[in-house]
């Protein structure tokens, strides 16, 4: 398998294969937990294109869009700036999302968007993310580093989540 991670400017196509990851991934994570519905509604009313457009035309967010054989599999928005109450105020913080789909979640494709966008915030102190406590990605994280700073909620439907951090270090 291809896999390549890149950075994705918020153009159609980019913002095209970006809502395909989004509304998959979304379906995905709360199948189950969620009456279908309510997910369809969200969906459809809440996954905004232009807004997506105006944020990653932003100068301070970055999209990374990870592709397995030219199919987007995955994706990482870096927003620089953006801290969080429970991180130290003296430290520069980074927050990332990050998202790989059920159907291409492999150590390969994992590496390589987690490298890309470790890459691409190296500039900060802390990298941090919100991430709910059933992703199939939160143990990935932890074993790449990432330290539970707090409990939290995340999401559209606020589920029980984790704030994570990762520390960047110097030397």
């Amino acid at each position: 398998m291809n896999i390549i991670s890149k950075f994705t400017v918020g153009s159609e196509e980019g913002i095209s294969d970006l809502i395909t990851i989004i509304d998959s991934s979304v379906y995905a994570l709360h199948k189950g937990l969620i009456p279908e519905e309510d997910i369809k509604k969200y969906i459809a009313n809440d996954i905004d294109p232009r807004k997506m457009i105006n944020d990653l035309n932003d100068l301070s967010n970055q999209l990374i869009i990870t592709y397995a054989d030219d199919k987007p599999a995955g994706y990482s928005i870096i927003r620089s700036g953006l801290s969080h109450p429970s991180l130290p105020e003296e430290k520069k913080a980074t927050e990332i999302s990050l998202v790989i789909l059920p159907d291409f979640d492999s150590p390969e494709i994992r590496e390589s968007l987690w490298k890309k966008s470790r890459s691409a915030a190296s500039f900060t102190d802390i990298i941090w993310i919100n991430m709910m406590t059933h992703d199939p990605l939160l143990p990935f994280l932890k074993e790449s580093g990432f330290s539970v700073v707090e409990d939290a909620v995340a999401g559209p439907f606020k589920l029980p989540s984790h704030l994570l951090k990762f520390e960047i270090s110097r030397g």
